[in-house]
């Protein structure tokens, strides 16, 4: 943390939290926030992170002290959070590049499924499951390399969401990147918030989709996808 004189050190929560005020920008758990960082905050937020992770172990009365196996957790969850779970927020997009549809594609393409990790915003449960992607391309679309679109989900679901939220995020990065006449995003996953904690419900999987342009307008084109990715 830094320091000026006599005064009190401002934390890197704090620096980061007040560029986004003044950009009058949302910071919500979904979002992005990776062009308000500046060299060395995360790794301030990093030790910042320990720390208070450090008060929850100590409240919940678990003696990090003496006991071996928690002694370094309060820095691995601090971790896991900022570089790995939680990366999507902290990181800027995945670079991709995008090629002209020279050819002139016009037919349904499917990219999936694309398997998916993300926590609840809930209760920071995983979220794990598989994402379906339709596309149908006209003679403007950008055409991107397969693996690009895992790391686009990966950059989207590696933060705290729900569901329906993080699909409808998806479908708008893909509508900006691809231009397509018509998209289709559907995923399926199962929410540890119901398997673990609650009912404790272990069957239950989640459902849902997003269709722009085409996919809307045109049933058949919506059933044959539905169809080909076996929903």
């Amino acid at each position: 943390m830094s320091t000026n004189g006599d005064q009190p050190a401002v934390s890197a929560s704090e620096r980061v939290r007040a560029r986004v005020l003044a950009a009058k920008r949302r910071f919500n758990a979904n979002d992005n926030i990776s062009e308000f960082l500046e060299p060395g905050d995360v790794d301030e937020l990093l030790d910042e992170v320990t720390g208070k992770m450090l008060d929850v172990l100590n409240s919940l009365v678990i003696d990090v002290e003496n006991d071996h196996n928690t002694h370094d957790t309060a820095r691995r969850v601090a971790k896991m959070y900022l570089t790995e779970v939680f990366r999507g927020r902290y990181v800027t997009p995945p670079p991709t590049t995008e090629f002209p549809n020279a050819a002139g594609l016009n037919e349904l393409m499917i990219v999936g499924p694309i398997t998916v990790r993300s926590a609840c915003s809930h209760h920071f449960c995983p979220i794990m499951g598989k994402l379906w992607i339709g596309l149908l391309p006209n003679e403007h679309t950008n055409l991107i390399g397969l693996s690009k679109y895992s790391r686009l989900a990966d950059w989207i679901m590696s933060r705290p969401q729900i569901q329906e939220e993080a699909i409808s995020q998806m479908a708008e990065l893909l509508m900006d990147k691809v231009r397509p006449d018509g998209l289709a995003v559907v995923m399926e996953a199962e929410h540890f918030c119901m398997h673990w904690r609650g009912v404790k419900d272990s069957a239950t999987k989640m459902m849902n989709s997003v269709m722009r342009g085409s996919f809307l307008k045109d049933s058949a084109l919506r059933r044959e996808f539905l169809s080909l990715i076996g929903h």
